[in-house]
């Protein structure tokens, strides 16, 4: 394929926004700074003649909206977000709907996530729970379910991205951990019982017995970033256009050398 044959089929390739709107309404994971924005100039200025510009100055956590987990949010020896190279945020990948098997305090496993699409070692993987449907930019918009009641991975779901050498992994709720294997367990016992509840209903097993929590505490994070497997959170925009898709997927933080993580915009781009 010459450049220009390249250029004609880029030009009939779709593009996917799979970022959630930022904005000071936008909440952060739970105990987390939220986005502030103040002008510190404005374009008529305020003593006469005009400044002739607006400027804004930001202050914020980096786990507002769409945003990447790096490895050193968890892992001290890991890189920082700028010191990724740009091809490791970029590549084929899937993206998996499983929106219509999960429910709240759910466990969402690989063969169910095998069921939906081809995913292939190497990929990049992004996994549509519908619960960005709960974000803050929805007619349905729950922040407590959002945050707290999402599903999360089954208990073989580390190993298994681990040997799937997976670039990384985004999801479209509040983290890829379930928010049971997070200190929210702790923070919202009533929301803990009715997990358990559930899990025995469903399984015969309390919480601790099916996740251990000296192995299972933040497992996607603790146990993924140190391999260099790290995830995006937050996902939604137009997530479910490319519902259970081989897609080229990117994602652009910036590339900021001393972050932990980062505030991002995610694309998926569809063949024409």
């Amino acid at each position: 394929m010459d450049s220009k044959e390249f250029l004609d089929f880029m030009a009939r390739v779709k593009v996917y926004d799979l970022t959630m709107p930022l904005s000071i309404h936008t909440p952060p994971w739970p105990s987390y700074m939220p986005l502030q924005i103040q002008y510190f100039k404005r374009i008529a200025g305020c003593f006469g003649g005009g400044m002739g510009a607006n400027g804004q100055v930001i202050k914020t956590s980096n786990h507002v909206s769409t945003h990447m987990d790096g490895e050193i949010h968890f892992h001290a020896c890991g890189r920082p977000i700028g010191e990724v190279p740009i091809d490791e945020w970029i590549g084929p990948g899937a993206i998996a709907d499983i929106s219509d098997d999960v429910s709240d305090y759910s466990i969402y496993t690989p063969d169910m996530l095998m069921s939906k699409v081809d995913i292939q070692k190497g990929d990049i993987l992004l996994i549509n729970t519908g619960y960005h449907r709960y974000d803050y930019t929805h007619p349905e918009a729950d922040e407590v379910r959002y945050m707290i009641c999402h599903p999360g991975p089954s208990p073989d779901f580390d190993k298994w991205a681990a040997e799937m050498k997976f670039k990384w992994i985004g999801v479209d709720c509040g983290s890829a951990d379930h928010p049971m294997n997070t200190i929210i367990r702790k923070w919202q016992a009533e929301h803990f019982a009715k997990a358990e509840e559930k899990l025995l209903k469903e399984t015969g097993k309390k919480w601790d017995e099916m996740f251990p929590l000296d192995y299972y505490y933040q497992v996607m994070h603790l146990k993924l970033f140190p391999k260099g497997i790290v995830h995006a959170e937050c996902l939604a925009g137009d997530i479910d256009e490319v519902s259970n898709k081989r897609v080229w997927i990117g994602a652009f933080p910036w590339r900021a050398v001393e972050m932990e993580s980062c505030i991002c915009r995610i694309l998926a781009f569809d063949a024409p």
